[in-house]
Parts: structure tokens; C-alpha cells; sequence
């Protein structure tokens, strides 16, 4: 498995197992201290962006981690430590986080706050639960937390269509989910009706993948709905700069003099 040091810490789920055989250089990375690497990431505590560097060197002989080892990480704005729990494999390259402080979910839950003004509270919280099953191994449940996500919008959208006499009941009803989404198009994002299939793979994997293969693919389907509210977002944000323009110019042409 490739992965970057940020992605070791800030990403991989704890007890998931990280060889290194093809990636050595992230492997002594993570582990030595001395090699200095900076990486990019979220401080969840003072909610801000920040780098980060390693201060714990667990090969001091150049050799594998072996056992039980505690890696500190510092966050060079303002100093505070992070701490990740490991296991190492004394016969290869292979780490294994096994508790970690922020959580993985810590360090990526606060970018879904963004979309508050879109998802109501339970939703948001749905969000959130999915990110911190996933941070934890459980990759089943995190698509069921993601799939209510992606209906909530489908249910926006055709509570917008009805009201707006585009479809009927009937004709939804009678409808697959691929066929709801063609028929909602007119107010669904665009990459969500390009990329219909999403659902269908979060229902896959709800009655049929196992948990390791809906974790190796949460990554890719939360990032398809963080895309699909962007959209939303930046429509949203478009929409509010319209207003505040044409206010401010209704203001502005009722001053006199300005007749």
C-alpha cells in the first residue's frame, strides 16, 4: 500500500495494517525523526491548517519497528503534540495504528462543517458518523450513514420538482433510482446525475460488500458527495451574492439625487 506520511497519520483507520516493502522511504519517514519530513494537515484542536513534523525516532538502528511504539507529531504553529500508537512487525515494514489522539475522524470531521447551511442537523451528524466509522474500521455502516446523506438531496430535489409541476408522484414512484435522478436533473448538481452510480454502490455495499472492501472505497464515495455539495455550496454562495448585490443597488437608487 502507497501512502504519504499525512496519509498515515491523518487517514489510515487504526488496526488497519501498513506495509511499506514498496514505500520504504515513507516507512522511515514515519518513524525517524531525523529525516525531517514536514507534512500538511488540520489541527482539530485550534482549528486551523498547519504543518506538522515527527519528533519520535523509533529506528534508532536503521532496522524495522518492532512492537509496541508511540509517535509524537507537532504541529509547528503552535507546538502542540499529537500522539499515534503503534505496532510494528519485527519480519518486514508493516505499521499498525492502534489508538491514535485527535482520532483520524477529529482531523476530518470539521470539513463537513462547511455544509451546514445545506444539510440539516441530523443529517450533518449522519455525516460525521460516517467519517468516525470509517476512521474506525467499520466500513458497512459508514455506507448506510453515507446513503441517507445522498437520499436527503434526492428528496430535496424532488420536493423542489413537484413544486415546480416538473413530475408527478406516479412518474418517481414508477422510477429506479437512476431513472429518479434523469427525471430530477433540473435541480440535482451536475455531477450528481453524471454519476449516478454512486448509489448503487453504496447500496452494494450495503447488502453485499464486506467491510474491507466498503473501507478501501470510502474515501472515493465521500469525496463524490463533498463534491455534490460543493456544487450546492457554491450555488448556494452565488445566490446570496445576487441578493446582497441587488439590495445594496436598491438602496443605493434610492438616494436622492439618484432618480
Amino acid at each position: 500500500m502507497k501512502l504519504t506520511v499525512s496519509e498515515f497519520f491523518f487517514d489510515t483507520p487504526i488496526y488497519t495494517p501498513v506495509t511499506f516493502e514498496e514505500n520504504m522511504e515513507v516507512y522511515e519517514k514515519i518513524l525517524d525523526c531525523h529525516k525531517k519530513e514536514e507534512f500538511h494537515g488540520y489541527n482539530p484542536w485550534d482549528k486551523i491548517e498547519s504543518t506538522f513534523v515527527v519528533l519520535t525516532d523509533l529506528l534508532p538502528n536503521g532496522d524495522y519497528l518492532r512492537g509496541h511504539g508511540t509517535i509524537r507529531v507537532k504541529c509547528k504553529r503552535t507546538d502542540k503534540e499529537f500522539r499515534f500508537y503503534v505496532l510494528g512487525n519485527s519480519d518486514g515494514p508493516t505499521i499498525v495504528k492502534t489508538g491514535q489522539y485527535p482520532s483520524v475522524a477529529d482531523f476530518h470531521i470539521s470539513e463537513i462543517k462547511q455544509y451546514k447551511k445545506l444539510l440539516p442537523n441530523d443529517r450533518l451528524k449522519e455525516f460525521t458518523r460516517a467519517i468516525g466509522l470509517a476512521a474506525n474500521g467499520v466500513g458497512i455502516g459508514s455506507f448506510v450513514y453515507l446513503r441517507r446523506i445522498f437520499e436527503h438531496l434526492i428528496a430535496e430535489a424532488y420536493a423542489q420538482c413537484i413544486a415546480e409541476g416538473l413530475i408527478t408522484e406516479d412518474q418517481y414512484n414508477r422510477s429506479r433510482m437512476d431513472q429518479k435522478i434523469e427525471l430530477l436533473s433540473a435541480h440535482l448538481p451536475a455531477f450528481l446525475v453524471e454519476n449516478r452510480s454512486i448509489y448503487s454502490v453504496l447500496s452494494l455495499g450495503i447488502h453485499e460488500l464486506d467491510e474491507n472492501t466498503c473501507l478501501a472505497h470510502f474515501d472515493t464515495l465521500r469525496v463524490g458527495i463533498e463534491i455534490i455539495l460543493d456544487e450546492k455550496l457554491d450555488e448556494l454562495k452565488k445566490k446570496e451574492k445576487i441578493e446582497e448585490a441587488k439590495k445594496k443597488l436598491a438602496q443605493l437608487a434610492s438616494k436622492p439625487g439618484n432618480s
